[in-house]
């Protein structure tokens, strides 16, 4: 049978004219306000060009771990019983079976060992937690050496601040929750700064533990850890991600010769950084798989008349343990007839003013410049010596409380005393910061000089000539305005300043 052409063109048109349901739902969305938002977004992603440049993986991290984090804990919250009600176990693992032990710690006894995968959903959970405080130290550390929360992004840089602190709350309050002699040990010293705090502090233990030591504290840190944390963490981040998103990628110098490969925000770039994402959540859940962390089987359940040896926080909040063990003992006084114990009250004033001035540091640096400029170039560490000073001094300062929380494991590992130990990081406390800056500031100056020295004398070769009255020199490549990129772009640095004044000078 044949088929003329004008019949085969007309079941060409009734074929285009059946769209399927798809076709038909996607063109009916886009026509609706919410579609054409949607449309209009797509669109301005695919204008936005990204560079293809290693640091920008640190900001997908976060968000892979946050995901993680967010279905693990999830699908934990349907098999975890959130009561301090007390029970006998009688699960699998015998060595507690016949113990008494609240329902909370009943729960992960049972997620652990008897539904399939739950131990490996703890650990995934667990880890995802210590690695996303991780990830968003190095995300402020790289966008800090670099410039990068200048004005217009000063307040991209206040909420990632706000996201790392939103993080480690969260990850606090879910450390209690399995309800074990070590989280049971953590919440006796949370208890006791609580109290320490003078005025509010039996009004803040009240509302934390209900009531007298362990009170009701499960019940209460539950919700907190569950849902109002989480859903201010995601909306701040969600907050943060349109900020940079209607911003421009800033820009790192790069030399001539190496320019940068940019790539569409929309499709290749969400492609690439889905693929990270992939391999983030892969590495996550082979560490979760091959390493265990916070055996609550062998810790045991929580007493309060009992207390942990050796018992360490998770490492993000290592540095507000070392904070208050680095305080002299019998720092105490009377006034207005309260006990002020400055143990307690200057660890905590130095931990929240420090934590403040990071997220304000935008403001304050460009207040004490007087700079109202813009960037969206970045800067080598080296050409701004005394921020990057700054870091290392930051770093080293609360790295100093960080290592001081262990100093009873060091004290017992060289085999020194308690107290010989705590005095050396006092002293590092307040001389390791000054001496890093220092120390800092000089080898970025270093760099800068030899910076300037490529770009006036061209980089050495090894080749050595003799000139015709004798003498011997060095055959040098390179150098001059192709070697301008390394320099600060900041009218401001000596190192720029010497090079225009001396193009002033030449003839």
């Amino acid at each position: 049978m044949t088929h003329t052409p004008h019949r085969e063109a007309g079941r060409a048109r009734d074929r285009r004219a059946r769209r399927s349901l798809t076709d038909r739902l996607a063109t009916g969305f886009a026509r609706t306000r919410a579609g054409a938002a949607v449309t209009t977004a797509i669109a301005a992603l695919r204008a936005r060009p990204v560079p293809r440049h290693w640091t920008h993986g640190f900001g997908i991290v976060p968000l892979a771990l946050l995901v993680v984090l967010i279905v693990s804990g999830a699908v934990l919250t349907i098999f975890y019983a959130p009561s301090s009600e007390r029970v006998i176990y009688a699960g699998s693992y015998a060595p507690l079976r016949g113990t008494e032990v609240s329902a909370a710690f009943d729960s992960v006894m049972r997620l652990s060992f008897e539904i399939p995968g739950g131990l490996l959903l703890r650990q995934v959970h667990h880890w995802s937690a210590l690695a996303l405080a991780a990830a968003l130290c190095v995300q402020l550390a790289i966008i800090f050496f670099t410039g990068g929360y200048r004005r217009p992004r000063r307040a991209s840089w206040v909420l990632l601040v706000g996201v790392l602190v939103l993080a480690l709350a969260t990850g606090w309050s879910g450390y209690a929750l399995p309800d074990d002699l070590l989280s049971g040990t953590g919440l006796r010293i949370t208890e006791g700064v609580a109290l320490g705090i003078p005025v509010v502090g039996t009004w803040i233990s009240a509302l934390l533990f209900g009531g007298a030591f362990p009170g009701d504290v499960i019940e209460r840190l539950t919700p907190l850890h569950v849902v109002v944390l989480p859903l201010a963490l995601v909306a701040v981040v969600l907050v943060r991600s349109v900020l940079v998103l209607r911003r421009p990628v800033p820009l790192l110098p790069r030399p001539p010769e190496r320019p940068l490969e940019f790539v569409p925000t929309w499709p290749r770039a969400a492609a690439r950084a889905a693929g990270l994402g992939a391999i983030v959540v892969a590495l996550i859940t082979f560490v979760g798989a091959t390493v265990t962390i916070s055996p609550v089987w062998l810790n045991g359940p929580s007493d309060p008349a009992s207390a942990a040896a050796g018992s360490q926080p998770d490492w993000y909040t290592g540095f507000l343990d070392g904070a208050l063990r680095l305080v002299p003992p019998g720092w105490e006084v009377e006034w207005l007839g309260r006990t002020w114990t400055l143990a307690v009250i200057v660890p905590l004033l130095v931990v929240g003013v420090f934590v403040v001035g990071v997220a304000l540091y935008p403001y304050l640096e460009s207040w004490i410049l007087h700079d109202s400029g813009t960037y969206d170039t970045l800067d080598r560490p080296r050409n701004a010596a005394n921020r990057t000073a700054i870091g290392v001094a930051g770093f080293i300062f609360v790295g100093t409380m960080w290592a001081a929380a262990a100093a009873d494991h060091l004290a017992s590992l060289f085999h020194l005393s308690l107290e010989l130990v705590l005095v050396g990081f006092q002293v590092q406390l307040f001389a390791g910061p000054v001496i890093g800056f220092v120390v800092a500031q000089r080898v970025c100056l270093g760099l800068q000089r030899r910076d300037l020295d490529i770009v006036e004398h061209g980089w050495e070769t090894g080749r050595i000539v003799r000139l015709p009255g004798g003498a011997y020199t060095e055959v040098h490549a390179g150098g001059g305005d192709p070697e301008l990129w390394r320099l600060a772009s900041t009218t401001s640095s000596p190192i720029r300043s010497s090079i225009s004044q001396q193009k002033e000078e030449e003839p």
